[in-house]
């Protein structure tokens, strides 16, 4: 059994201060020298990034739309069996989910890793009506157990006695911290939500201004204790560190403002692989390493495409190796940057060129939500070995989409990786664009989600590999003979 502290952060609704309170935990939580484990439900790469610079640790994601029960509790149990608290930041409201049942929703995820719930609540404009709130939401669900509220957007010293008062004459709920209304708490926003901590000037600075308003407003030795009250996990079994004696295969990853979208377990999977990892930024590298492959992930090209094509020497090298047969996956972000242009409103920059499309910048979401899709046979990887948890031996993967742009002006004889059974993709029916041994979605896949894209992308970074040195021996051969 593994007994780790672990609490999960919820609320009452979507945009009551959550994300900023977790972090902030979480930094003055490990300030006062524990090792924190954050973990954030649902499919999100932002709030993770925010997380993570403020434990130290990656932060993992927990989806129980995307992954099966036995996944998600064992990747509590194996990631945070080196700390001494897990913090789980939820998504949307306590009680929401896509399930009607509320299967897939926060408190589900509570019950399921048997965290106690810190709710909370965004106080502004309430007084005695926080009551029937908070005793309905200790009444709908028994099976959750709150272990108190965090006061938010207080109003100062008056409000949080008023809130304080009500709160203990009617109800038995704790009241673990008020948190005024303060400058030093907002996180940077834009059209996609918060902005990646890498985008953002001095940002370590920023969660330690975070944190020091949480220690002055938070009981933390209260949420210390609540945390310490989550029953033992069944042990699982260690996450297995066998792999290849050394690496066979080089796969470049985009890492820079651009592009920053990536899970820590998918990584993770692609190294276990067999893949050595090589970094390269899009912005300033002018060469692109020698690798077998190369992964570009999601992330903003719209918001640094001045940059993007400025370094035209790095987009040239990348298209002709494209066109020279170097196995590329991309994703969303990934994707805009190797078609021909990027448009967003009056600005416009030329991209990659590799894909025979432009991106359109639009003003609302294309895509937004978890997307079904379901291969072609064009699709250009080996069968996966494994199976989608809630699809079976079918070749329907769930992945996830959020992109406010649109591929337009595409050539006609452009051949898709999937059809779309649920969400947009590229036109509503189909995603994957395939060319030469590039595969380019706007799907964000997990690997450890049933997806199994990252072995299979290694195995076949692999033998596109040897294809290429076996060609080249014959080549070689045949012009000593001549």
């Amino acid at each position: 059994m593994t007994g780790a502290a672990r609490l999960l952060v919820s609320a009452a609704h979507k945009s009551s201060g959550k994300t900023t309170l977790s972090v902030g935990l979480a930094a003055a939580l490990c300030a006062r020298g524990l090792a924190v484990q954050t973990f954030k439900k649902g499919p999100d790469y932002i709030d993770p990034m925010w997380l993570a610079r403020a434990s130290g640790r990656p932060c993992f994601n927990l989806d129980p739309y995307l992954s099966d029960a036995a996944a998600i509790a064992a990747c509590v149990a194996r990631e945070a069996a080196g700390a001494d608290l897990a913090l789980i930041e939820g998504n949307k409201g306590l009680h929401d989910g896509l399930a009607l049942d509320g299967s897939n929703s926060n408190a589900a995820l509570a019950c399921l890793v048997q965290a106690p719930v810190v709710l909370v609540i965004d106080a502004r404009g309430m007084t005695r009506g926080i009551a029937p709130l908070l005793l309905g939401f200790q009444a709908f669900d028994r099976n959750v157990r709150i272990a108190g509220v965090i006061l938010n957007q207080v109003g100062g010293s008056r409000h949080e006695g008023k809130l304080r008062a009500v709160i203990e004459r009617y109800t038995d709920m704790v009241v673990l911290g008020a948190v005024p209304r303060d400058a030093r708490l907002a996180l940077p926003e834009r059209h996609l939500g918060l902005m990646p901590d890498a985008e953002f000037d001095a940002p370590t600075a920023r969660v330690e201004a975070i944190a020091a308003v949480v220690a002055e407003s938070v009981d933390l030795d209260g949420v210390i204790a609540a945390a310490a009250t989550a029953a033992p996990l069944p042990a699982t079994p260690a996450q297995s560190t066998a792999r290849r004696a050394a690496p066979d295969v080089r796969i470049g990853v985009a890492r820079d403002r651009s592009f920053g979208f990536y899970y820590p377990d998918d990584l993770a999977a692609l190294e276990a692989a067999g893949a050595m990892l090589v970094p390269f930024d899009t912005l300033h590298d002018t060469v692109l390493p020698e690798v077998d492959g190369a992964f570009i992930g999601g992330g903003f090209p719209e918001v640094y495409m001045e940059s993007l094509q400025a370094n035209a020497t790095l987009r040239g090298a990348l298209r002709r190796a494209i066109e020279s047969g170097l196995p590329v996956y991309a994703e969303c972000g990934g994707l805009m940057y190797l078609a021909r242009s990027i448009r967003w409103g009056e600005r416009s920059a030329e991209m990659v060129g590799a894909i025979p499309g432009d991106i359109v910048m639009h003003d609302r979401p294309v895509g937004r939500g978890y997307l079904h899709v379901e291969e072609t046979g064009a699709f250009p990887w080996a069968a996966s070995s494994g199976t989608d948890p809630q699809q079976g031996a079918s070749r329907l993967r769930r992945g996830h989409e959020f992109h406010h742009s649109s591929l337009e002006n595409l050539a006609p004889e452009v051949v898709f990786a999937y059809r779309v059974r649920r969400g947009h993709g590229i036109d509503g029916e189909r995603d994957g664009v395939i060319l030469h041994n590039m595969l380019a979605s706007y799907a964000h896949l997990r690997s450890g989600a049933g997806a199994d894209w990252a072995p299979r992308f290694v195995d076949f970074v692999r033998t596109v590999a040897r294809q290429r040195r076996a060609s080249a021996v014959v080549a070689a051969a045949v012009a000593l003979a001549a």
